[in-house]
């Protein structure tokens, strides 16, 4: 068996969006590069089964999924300003929710060591109950409730690297300490949630870690804020399972942010991300896409992250658009230095 998983179904392009940002032509173009460049030879390529509504469940609402199911049948629209339902999203919505529960099972069962659910509509906007921010359900919340329920694991690490923050995963694990949640996101920026204050509620106080960046954060900022905040949290948490809501938004071209990452940072945060995994969880990492929508440079960075976890050799991997300079800014510094003083009282 390869070492690496890619999880995907061509049904994932049957969420039709139109226009919208958020459209199948992301996976064509992920899909295609890997392609283009051999990766899908050297990878374990495996089709998910949907998740069950009780699967789902686990996460949200019923009433909210009986909603969404409805809203689907009668022919969709837009569920609110941002979010778009066609009449196959709800299916597609648990194709993809099942291809995150697909890749912990591949990994929990020893069938690969790190396993990518290329999926969409995305998920960690998605709350309990309520859809927004593209998302349906929050693919990579069911995916963790999934492995805590059937395989009993007792600490799981979430790491959310979109350039956004993940409202709806945090709400899901607000008072959940077998949850580790580590959130780094552009601030100010959609949906406004994620201050370093917010940090877990009553039952789970210090499991919720948010790093809020300033806008034009680049390689050396992201890398310094995973290096101060999110490895040494990690070593006292010591995860069992690592999972990774992977939004490639961050990166300098994407038209929906102001980040400046690239797609050698992006293998910096997955270097770093296996290093935890060899540390404590045996490797084992989940990846579920999130967001990304510069369709030219979005799939080099999705490249690069499984170059460096599956330890493929692609010397030439560039980003086609000449990047940005960088350097660790004070303004970054200082925030990440904020956000380290505000975490680290829940933990010494």
């Amino acid at each position: 068996m390869a070492a690496t998983a890619l999880v995907y179904h061509p049904d994932y392009l049957h969420h039709e969006t139109g226009s919208h940002p958020e459209n199948k032509k992301r996976l064509e173009a992920i899909m295609g590069l890997l392609a283009e460049r051999g990766y899908l030879e050297r990878l374990q390529v495996v089709s998910p089964q949907p998740a069950t509504v009780e699967q789902v469940c686990l996460v949200h609402r019923k009433d909210y999924v009986e909603r969404m199911a409805a809203f689907a049948r009668r022919g969709g629209g837009m569920w609110d300003m941002d979010t778009v339902v066609g009449p196959a999203s709800y299916e597609v919505a648990l194709l993809a929710a099942g291809g995150a529960i697909t890749a912990v099972d591949l990994v929990l069962e020893d069938r690969c060591r790190v396993a990518w659910a290329l999926v969409r509509p995305p998920g960690h906007h998605a709350e309990p109950g309520q859809a927004m921010g593209f998302c349906l359900f929050n693919n990579i919340a069911v995916a963790a409730s999934h492995a805590r329920q059937i395989w009993g694991l007792e600490r799981i690490l979430i790491v959310d690297w979109d350039v956004h923050h993940g409202n709806g995963t945090q709400a899901a694990f607000w008072n959940d300490p077998a949850v580790l949640y580590c959130s780094f996101h552009q601030m100010p920026l959609f949906p406004g949630t994620g201050r370093i204050e917010e940090s877990g509620g009553s039952g789970a106080m210090g499991y919720t870690i948010n790093v809020p960046l300033p806008p034009g954060t680049g390689d050396a900022g992201y890398v310094y804020a995973v290096e101060k905040v999110l490895l040494p949290m990690a070593e006292k948490f010591k995860p069992q399972l690592v999972l990774v809501s992977a939004g490639q938004d961050g990166h300098f071209a994407d038209p929906l942010a102001s980040q400046r990452l690239t797609t050698a940072g992006y293998r910096l945060l997955a270097a770093a991300v296996g290093r935890i995994a060899a540390a404590w969880s045996r490797g084992r990492v989940v990846l579920a896409l999130e967001g990304g929508y510069n369709l030219r440079t979005m799939p080099y960075a999705v490249a690069g992250i499984i170059a460096e976890l599956a330890g493929i050799d692609d010397p030439d991997l560039a980003d086609p658009e000449p990047p940005p300079g960088d350097n660790l800014s004070p303004a970054v510094r200082a925030q990440v230095d904020r956000a380290w003083e505000h975490h680290r009282q829940f933990w010494e």
